[in-house]
């Protein structure tokens, strides 16, 4: 598509704040009115679209993808969305170690086990830890206290971290990224401790090397996107 505005703005809107095109409204993909909660959070979309050159990249909008699926999908079924991010709590990666004894679970020990009891003592519950792949069913409470963290937060906050959470495959740190202070490149890297250990073994490829890079510059854009996304205290 061709480029067909020349002007992009802010401007505050009732409920939030809004992208113009030669002082027009963007809307969502859906059609929806596109207010988000803070003039930061706007700014970053703006930022995409001022970015764009005679031909429009649908691939480029991140963040306007993120904002949109808050607004578009989250706001009409937070429930789903929810749910999707507690699957993740029953298959946390944080959770399954290897055998005690062996070289990596001294590393996930090392660098998981922290993690998971900062967790726990910031949401009043127990995770079981699971040595193998085989799947076990977290406990009742440690799910109910889950939900109530998650129901907490608004439709935006939700939709960055089903990101973080699924490039994580952890709700631990997707949860972590939301504290205060929280580093995204140290946690990216807590993620992904054992393909790092396998790859510190036997060697990086190219191409895996790519794929990494890749997933870590879209968890560090999702952990931008909720910051930005939060109202000043």
């Amino acid at each position: 598509m061709k480029r067909f505005y020349k002007d992009v703005s802010v401007a505050e809107a009732e409920g939030g704040w809004q992208v113009e095109l030669d002082g027009r409204a963007i809307r969502t993909q859906s059609g929806g009115r596109q207010i988000v909660p803070t003039q930061a959070l706007a700014q970053m979309l703006a930022a995409e679209w001022r970015a764009q050159g005679e031909e429009i990249d649908p691939k480029s909008f991140v963040y306007r993808d993120m904002a949109d699926f808050a607004l578009d999908v989250v706001a009409k079924d937070r429930g789903d969305t929810i749910g999707k991010l507690l699957s993740y709590a029953e298959t946390d990666t944080l959770c399954y170690r290897a055998a005690p004894g062996e070289p990596l679970f001294d590393r996930q020990e090392e660098i998981w086990e922290p993690l998971v009891r900062a967790c726990e003592a910031r949401h009043g519950m127990r995770l079981e830890r699971i040595t193998g792949v085989i799947h076990q069913k977290q406990a009742d409470g440690a799910i109910i206290a889950l939900r109530e963290r998650l129901e907490s937060e608004d439709n935006f906050a939700l939709a960055g971290l089903l990101t973080l959470t699924s490039l994580a495959a952890s709700l631990v740190v997707g949860l972590a990224m939301l504290e205060d202070g929280a580093n995204a490149e140290a946690l990216f890297a807590a993620a992904n401790a054992e393909e790092d250990w396998q790859a510190e073994l036997w060697g990086w490829d190219h191409a895996a090397e790519e794929v990494r890079a890749a997933r870590l510059e879209a968890f560090k854009r999702a952990a931008a996107f909720v910051a930005a996304s939060r109202k000043p205290r």
